[in-house]
């Protein structure tokens, strides 16, 4: 048996159960693990397990609900630099952290509990666009982007994100709601998760899309339904903005 230490945390409602580790300490979690700890009936719930291995940089792994290990979350990032600063009672503003995306710099501002956080969320890049979709970004992890029908049901979204998804062996889709050129609403179903709270890289995957359509402009306010996010498109790179929210310890008992 063997007592984990865990953090919660949530950005705009998308929350995320983080372990720190220290370097050399050894792989412990996998697939099976998160999954049941990320269960919402059985496990403490969750959509991902994040684990900070300390270092420069920290190194990030991401574990989805269904055990899956994904490439980067926006959300997920910086929850994990808030938890890292909570764990090692550190002040500091800036943190860099290697994903499997790359290495992101998260610049992080606290108060108490609470605070608003800046990610490096690198380069968005374009793939063939699907058939009904608006188009098909990734942004360390695919994503289908589409406009979003007021006509359909979620059954029949998620019918046609599980077709989407499929045609790229996996992928976020988001269903896009534009209100004005600085502003539009997404709801998200999360390869892995399902419908979540929030996506910060389906908000900049949309961002790109749309900004490419000429449907919004180069700063935009993306509407999840835990809360907005803001995204900023240059020809440096995209960042990401958004709230962090501590939520509970956590202790965790796995065989």
């Amino acid at each position: 048996m063997s007592l984990r230490t865990l953090q919660k945390w949530h950005g705009a409602g998308n929350d995320f159960l983080v372990d720190v580790v220290e370097p050399g300490e050894g792989v412990w979690w996998n697939g099976a693990r998160a999954r049941r700890v990320c269960d919402r009936s059985f496990g403490v719930g969750a959509d991902g397990l994040l684990v900070a291995t300390l270092g420069a940089p920290v190194t990030m792994v991401l574990y989805n609900a269904d055990g899956g290990v994904a490439e980067m979350s926006g959300n997920g990032i910086r929850c994990l630099a808030a938890a890292v600063r909570r764990a090692t009672k550190a002040d500091w503003d800036a943190l860099d952290v290697l994903t499997d995306a790359g290495e992101r710099r998260v610049e992080l501002t606290m108060d108490g509990d609470a605070g608003y956080g800046r990610v490096d969320m690198g380069e968005v890049t374009f793939a063939p666009t699907l058939t009904g979709a608006l188009g098909v970004a990734n942004v360390g992890n695919p994503h289908v982007v589409v406009l979003d029908d007021e006509t359909w049901d979620d059954d029949a979204r998620e019918q046609r994100a599980s077709s989407w998804a499929e045609q790229l062996g996996g992928a976020n889709v988001e269903f896009a709601t534009v209100l004005d050129p600085s502003r539009a609403r997404i709801r998200v179903i999360e390869r892995g998760v399902g419908w979540t709270l929030a996506c910060g890289t389906g908000s900049v995957a949309t961002a790109a899309v749309l900004h490419r359509e000429g449907l919004a402009q180069a700063e935009v306010t993306i509407e999840n339904p835990g809360g907005d996010l803001m995204v900023k498109l240059g020809p440096d790179g995209t960042s990401l903005a958004g709230p962090v929210q501590f939520v509970a310890d956590v202790q965790w008992l796995e065989s």
